[in-house]
């Protein structure tokens, strides 16, 4: 079996080339529908997708394939490594003409991301990481912000989660000034917090595997944390490919968070 930095080197070049296209219909003319409420797609997504598989799959014939634009074939279970792909995360930024989506791309192991690649193809901005090596952006270490309080810290997330009091249980606490932005991309966000553009992302709704599988490991090798938001890792390519919640953050302010919103009870 090919070894992690064959892997790495892999899923790197395959999202570099897939800037290419995603550039070309960026701010430009194509197709778009939706595939449920609050799901664009766009012929981009599509294109992408074809791209990657065609890249990535004939090279490993013996991974697994779990991407957000194919069909789900449960046969990634029986393979010890799966390819977890998002070929554009953050559908509604590009929509939009927004540069804040990503392309991206992780092999999982045992339920857990060992590579990752993680490409900004507007910014230029390439995460790449590969479990025990570290995380770089555009090959310099990266290395998450050691922010401890939560006042007046920089957060990634919708600004109505932040505009109520955390907590289900009296008496709930409210949260203290920050300086709150979004960003539609979810990768993204984990990415700007293991580099210390951003000090923590919190996200109270569902999220897909392949939102953040590569993100994860680029943040874990920046020595970030990302759980559940009662505190539990993330586990990849199961049954459900879904993760209830996100929060992320250097070990200290991921700490502080967690007091505040373990005890929320998030709609199913």
């Amino acid at each position: 079996m090919p070894g992690l930095e064959a892997d790495l080197a892999l899923i790197e070049g395959a999202v570099r080339d897939a800037g290419a296209i995603a550039r070309k219909y960026y701010r430009g003319s194509y197709r778009r529908w939706n595939k449920g409420k609050g799901q664009p797609v766009t012929e981009c997504d599509l294109a992408v997708d074809k791209f990657l598989s065609e890249r990535l799959r004939p090279a490993r014939p013996e991974y697994g394939w779990l991407s957000e634009e194919t069909e789900d074939d449960p046969e990634r279970h029986k393979a010890r490594i799966t390819f977890v792909i998002d070929p554009i995360d953050g559908t509604i930024a590009f929509l939009k003409g927004r540069p804040h989506f990503t392309i991206c791309a992780a092999t999982v192991c045992d339920g857990r991301p060992v590579t990752a690649a993680l490409y900004n193809p507007i910014t230029g901005e390439l995460f790449t990481a590969m479990s025990g090596a570290g995380a770089r952006l555009n090959g310099q270490q990266l290395r998450v912000s050691q922010r401890s309080e939560l006042e007046g810290c920089r957060m990634l997330g919708p600004k109505t989660t932040f505009e109520s009091a955390a907590g289900d249980t009296a008496p709930a606490t409210p949260w203290p000034a920050m300086q709150v932005e979004t960003r539609n991309s979810v990768a993204y966000r984990l990415a700007l917090v293991a580099c210390g553009s951003f000090d923590a992302t919190v996200a109270l709704s569902a999220k897909h595997d392949w939102d953040l599988a590569a993100a994860d490991l680029i943040l874990q090798e920046a020595g970030g944390i990302a759980t559940t938001h009662t505190n539990k890792i993330f586990h990849y390519n199961g049954a459900e490919p879904v993760q209830p919640s996100v929060v992320a953050a250097g070990p200290a302010l991921h700490g502080e968070i967690i007091e505040r919103v373990r005890n929320i009870r998030l709609e199913r």
